[in-house]
Formats: C-alpha cells, sequence, structure tokens
C-alpha cells in the first residue's frame, strides 16, 4: 500500500505523541513519590521508630497525622507502604487484591508457622488456595457452624453458671471478667479443633496439656506481634536483637509437642474403626477426612498441614475473640447509659423469662451496633498482615513497585476524621443513622475489621455469632459494674491482636429470675 508524504507526517506526529504521553507518565511516576517521614537510621532505615513500647498501629498512625493516608518507611532492606485512607485501601483489595495477595516471608511464620504452612502467614498459589477453600467449604460452612451451635451454647452457659455461682458465694467480690472471656473462648475454640475442652471458666489444671498449650498461644500472639530486627536484615538473624528468634523457636516446640499428641490421638481413633471415622466430631476429624495420608502439600507433609491449619485456628478464634468481649465490655462499662439501652432491647425483644437464642439476634439492631462501633475502634488486627507486591502497580498516583511490602492500617482508617464524626468517641448510634448501610465483612472499605478481598478472615460468620450470643447473655443475665464505680483504663498493649493491658474487674449481680440460672 503506498503512502502520501502527509500520510507519514501523520504517523510521525501520532509517534511523537504516543512518546511524550509515555514520557509525561514516567515523569508523573518519578516526579510524585510516596510521601516519607524524616529521621531514616542508616542501615535500619525507619525501623527504630517502632521499638517503643506503644502498638504499632498508633505510632504509624501519628506519622500518617503527619505524612497522609499513604507513605513509605525503609525497614533494613525492605520498602514499606503504609495505607490508611479509605480510597486508597478500597484499591489495595479490589483492583491490587491480586498484586498484595502474597504474604512477606517473615520470622513468626517460618519459626512458629511450621515454615509459612500455617493459612494467615502461606505464599499466594495453590497451596494457599486449596487450604482456604478446605477452610471455607468445610470448617467454616453454613452446615459446619450449625453443628457448632450447642458447643457454643453449651460453653456460654457454662461461663455464665460460674458468674452466677461466684455472685452466690460472694456477692461483693470483683470478678476478673478478662481472664474469664480467655477460658470461655479457648474451650470454645478448643473443643471444635480438637474435640479437648481446657477448664471451666475459672479454674484449671495448670499440669495439663490443654492449660500448657493455652500458655503457649498467648506468648505466639504477643511474639508474632512483635518486630523482629532480622525481618527488615535477614542476614543479622544470628543476632537475635532482643532474644525473639529463640523464644519463637522454644514457643513452636511447646506447641508442637501439644498439638502433635493430639493428631496421634485422633489418627489412633480413625484406625481403631478400619480407617473410618464414626463421625467428624471436629475440625482435626474434618481435617484428617479431607487431606490423603500420603499428600505433599508444595512440600508440606499432611501431619504439617494438619497440625499448622488446626493451630492458627486455635490461635485466631481464642485470641482475637476474647480481646473483642474485653473491649466491648469495658466500653459498656465506662458508657453504662450505652449498656442500660442494650439491656433495654433485649428485654423488649426477648423477655426476661428465657435466654437470648442465636436467631433472636438479628432483631437486635443496638446490640449489633455496639459490637460494630468496638469492632471499629479497637479491630482484632488493627494492622494487617505485612503483603508483598508480586508486580508494579498504582495506589491512587503512586508507583509501587514489584517487592514493596505493605501494611494497612485499620486502627487509623477507622478513625478517619474525614469518615466518621467524632471518631475516637464510642458511639453506637452511628450504625443505626449515619452509617447504618455498613457492614464489617468487607465490602465497606471504611470499616474492614476482618479484611477484605482473598485474604479476608474465612471465620467471619463464626466470629460474629459468638461474640453476638455471649454478649447478649452476658448483659441480659446480669448488672455488671466496676470496682467503686471507678472507670476502665482504656491503655492498649502490643501484640498482634491488639489486647487490653489491664484485665476487666466488675461485680456483677444477677437481674433474672434463679429459674433461668438453674437450668443453665
Amino acid at each position: 500500500m503506498d503512502f502520501s508524504f502527509s500520510s507519514y507526517i501523520q504517523l510521525i506526529a501520532f509517534l511523537i505523541l504516543l512518546s511524550g504521553v509515555a514520557f509525561i507518565r514516567k515523569l508523573k511516576t518519578t516526579t510524585v513519590p510516596v510521601p516519607e517521614p524524616e529521621g531514616a537510621w542508616p542501615l535500619i532505615g525507619h525501623l527504630h521508630l517502632l521499638t517503643a513500647k506503644e502498638p504499632a498501629c498508633k505510632i504509624l498512625g501519628a506519622i500518617a497525622d503527619k505524612c497522609g493516608p499513604i507513605f513509605s518507611l525503609r525497614f533494613g532492606i525492605n520498602k514499606i507502604v503504609v495505607v490508611s485512607g479509605q480510597e486508597l485501601v478500597k484499591q489495595c483489595f479490589t483492583t491490587n487484591d491480586v498484586v498484595f495477595a502474597n504474604r512477606a516471608s517473615i520470622a513468626a511464620g517460618k519459626h512458629m508457622g511450621y515454615n509459612n504452612a500455617i493459612l494467615a502467614l502461606a505464599p499466594y498459589g495453590q497451596y494457599w488456595r486449596d487450604l482456604r477453600k478446605l477452610a471455607t467449604l468445610q470448617l467454616f460452612s453454613n452446615h459446619r457452624l450449625e453443628l457448632l451451635k450447642p458447643i457454643i451454647l453449651s460453653e456460654i452457659n457454662i461461663f455464665l453458671k460460674d458468674l452466677y455461682l461466684d455472685y452466690n458465694n460472694n456477692n461483693t467480690n470483683a470478678i476478673n471478667i478478662s481472664k474469664m472471656f480467655e477460658m470461655l473462648t479457648f474451650n470454645i475454640s478448643l473443643r471444635m479443633v480438637v474435640g479437648k475442652r481446657f477448664c471451666s471458666s475459672k479454674y484449671s489444671d495448670e499440669n495439663s496439656e490443654a492449660w500448657r498449650y493455652k500458655k503457649a498461644i498467648e506468648e505466639a500472639l504477643y511474639l508474632s506481634g512483635t518486630f523482629v530486627l532480622s525481618d527488615a536484615i535477614p542476614w543479622l538473624e544470628w543476632v537475635d536483637y532482643g532474644g525473639y528468634i529463640s523464644a519463637m523457636k522454644m514457643n513452636s516446640k511447646e506447641l508442637d509437642t501439644v498439638i502433635e499428641a493430639w493428631l496421634d490421638e485422633h489418627i489412633s481413633k480413625k484406625e481403631k474403626v478400619n480407617g473410618e471415622s464414626e463421625s467428624e466430631s471436629d475440625f482435626m476429624d474434618v481435617l484428617l477426612s479431607n487431606i490423603d495420608e500420603e499428600a505433599v502439600m508444595s512440600g508440606h507433609s499432611r501431619p504439617t498441614v494438619i497440625k499448622a491449619t488446626s493451630m492458627i485456628l486455635i490461635l485466631t478464634g481464642a485470641g482475637s475473640t476474647a480481646v473483642t468481649l474485653t473491649w466491648i465490655l469495658s466500653l459498656l462499662l465506662n458508657n453504662p447509659k450505652v449498656l442500660k439501652a442494650a439491656q433495654e432491647e433485649i428485654d423488649k425483644q426477648v423477655g426476661t423469662s428465657k435466654w437470648v437464642e442465636e436467631s433472636d439476634i438479628q432483631n437486635l439492631k443496638y446490640l449489633q451496633a455496639i459490637v460494630k462501633e468496638t469492632l471499629r475502634l479497637y479491630p482484632p488486627g488493627p494492622l494487617t498482615g505485612i503483603r508483598e507486591a508480586t508486580e508494579d502497580c498504582y495506589i491512587g498516583k503512586y508507583h509501587i513497585s514489584k517487592g514493596t511490602r505493605l501494611f494497612v492500617n485499620l486502627w487509623q482508617l477507622h478513625r478517619d476524621p474525614q469518615v466518621w464524626e467524632d471518631p475516637g468517641e464510642f458511639w453506637p448510634e452511628r450504625f443505626l443513622t449515619t452509617h447504618a448501610h455498613v457492614d464489617v465483612k468487607g465490602q465497606n472499605f471504611e470499616l474492614i475489621p476482618f479484611i477484605s478481598g482473598r485474604r479476608s478472615c474465612p471465620a467471619i460468620n463464626f466470629g460474629l455469632q459468638l461474640v453476638h450470643i455471649a454478649l447478649a447473655r452476658l448483659i441480659q443475665g446480669f448488672d455488671l459494674a466496676t470496682v467503686d464505680g471507678l472507670a476502665v483504663d482504656m491503655k492498649e498493649g502490643v501484640g498482634v491482636d491488639l489486647p487490653k493491658v489491664d484485665p476487666v474487674e466488675v461485680i456483677v449481680k444477677p437481674r433474672l429470675g434463679f429459674e433461668l440460672y438453674n437450668c443453665l
């Protein structure tokens, strides 16, 4: 085909235009860097900023107040981007969800997570997809949750009965209800996962396997929330600054010793019935039934996969739920009018002649609002696990290079004054008015306590079910007050699940007929 001289001129002009667009895009990328705070040190970068005895989410939130809703930090050899603005967070979990679906390899996953075999820290790939599918379809399906309801209710009833007996024995004594929440949620998790029971909600055998496992889980939660120097500078792992690596290794041995004994028990039980379990009574039974004996998944053996999955289910299920219940009660004790309004709603919708049932929760709108508001202020994981970009991408106008690590600061996101009126105040009514449309399941990006996208928590429904029914029955059954009417100290501690520093002590008084407590 022949081209005229003018056609050549047009073609050249078009090519120049394309080159200009490419140049402008490149110029935009290089001239709009992600903001970075001052104060980086040689070699370690900004790592020293997170050594204070304060939750990392609050430290990073203070930096965001100065630098904006997206900023970058240098942790040794790694570049970290921290995001807390609603629209930017939405891009991370929608447009860039696959890009940021991968987990960065860290010391906690290596030393306590069976070399990243646990679901929460496994790299994005076939192994993670298979495990996620198993958790969604087999462990936390609606059918499975129905089967779990009797376990949840029986443990809550034991918890309430212990409170009632405590009142009858000495009604002036304060009760450490934080510890009782821990016992409650650990018993539920243990029964669900391995068919064991830890203890009553008040007493325990400190020589039992379950007790050892609980103490090791508590240590694992703490260690998982620490920043380890080798995560920033891998070749300095041998230094073990702070002793975290050696503590993780010891913790891993303790956890593995106990859970391996439980796995052996389950395998023996299965062998006694010619390889087929009479019933899948707990999650470990389900895993044994759904993972082939000779299976090797991404280099992980069947026993390793089962132990790792069981461990993370107990760790996240027990720890974060107890912490959430503790924060809810702390807020209610400091806001007695809200507590009274919630009790009045239950009295109106359910009455005082029977206990709240799970089917009643849908009618308890104010109770749901209290839970949402607590999850806004105290999300069970205030910082997302460290993600790593698998390719170049953009967050807003900022270019993010492959290999960059990502934190989403939920603590800061949930307290954004551009989204939330009086963001630091506990005001459940906002979820009945201005934010009535907002839920916590990952579709409203101003409130994502369980994250969003591919790596959102697979146990959202179970966690919410447990928190709602436990809270509803507690405040239905008892009036609660602090010692001498003093306010609850709301100081947050260091840890992956944002624990409360001081336990909550309450004085309880039954508010229903004695026959309801006797039938628990």
